[in-house]
This record gives C-alpha cells, sequence and structure tokens, in this order.
C-alpha cells in the first residue's frame, strides 16, 4: 500500500526541502480536510499580539489545534497557504522558524501569499492546511 502523502522535490524544480516544505504533495485516495485560515484569536478573546512572531506562535497553536481536533498531525498537512500583511523578505525570514515548528519536520506543499490586510485590521498572518485524514 502506497503512503497516503508522497513528497517530492523533482530535479527540474528548486530543491524546497531546504527550506523545509515540498514542491509536490501526492495525496492517496481518503478523505480530505480543508481547515479555515487560522489567525492569532485567542480561544480565550485574549488580545493579539502586535509583534508578527507574537501572531506567529498563536497561529501555530491554533493550527495544531484543528489538526488534532480531526485526529491529525503536521505529517498529514497536503498543503499549506500562508497570508502574511506586508510580505517582505525580513517579514517572511521572522516567519520560517514558527512554520517550521507547524510542519514538526514534515514538508507539506506551501503558498505564501502577501497581501494588504485580512479580516480584521490587527491581524498581520492566517494560515489554511488542507489535510489528508488519517484512516
Amino acid at each position: 500500500m502506497p503512503p497516503a502523502l508522497t513528497r517530492l522535490n523533482p530535479p527540474t524544480l528548486p530543491d524546497a526541502s531546504a527550506a523545509g516544505y515540498s514542491q509536490i504533495s501526492i495525496v492517496e485516495p481518503g478523505r480530505l480536510a480543508f481547515i479555515s485560515g487560522q489567525v492569532a484569536w485567542r480561544r480565550d478573546g485574549g488580545a493579539v499580539p502586535d509583534t508578527l512572531p507574537g501572531q506567529a506562535e498563536i497561529v501555530v497553536v491554533n493550527a495544531r489545534a484543528a489538526l488534532a481536533a480531526i485526529g491529525a498531525t503536521p505529517k498529514d498537512l497536503a498543503m499549506v497557504r500562508v497570508y502574511l500583511v506586508n510580505l517582505t523578505p525580513e517579514r517572511v525570514e521572522q516567519l520560517w522558524p514558527h512554520l517550521h515548528t507547524l510542519f514538526d519536520g514534515a514538508l507539506p506543499s506551501l503558498t505564501g501569499v502577501g497581501v494588504t490586510a485580512l479580516a480584521s485590521p490587527e491581524l498581520q498572518l492566517e494560515v489554511e492546511m488542507v489535510v489528508r485524514l488519517p484512516a
């Protein structure tokens, strides 16, 4: 039986694994979950941090909670989309360690999108996920 998710970084494309993601994720038949964008809103309604790293910490906690709620782990991530307000190389550099924490060694396919705003003016980061549910 093939693995539920196969990761590829073919030699004809840049090696994304060096940065912590994969160029291609192949999902074997099974159920998929589409997790809405997770932001730095706290379950208890606490304040949203002013800094990108502060928000990223909360986003990782929320994303991990969403995965756990469906019995999944980072290894089940097929695709992750990151929406970042005022995307710059410096801000991406601040974000990478938090994404690596979320991925926990998995190398999902990844797309980063620079945006001018998110759902609320204080938000700087949103992460949505496509997950292949474990059997």
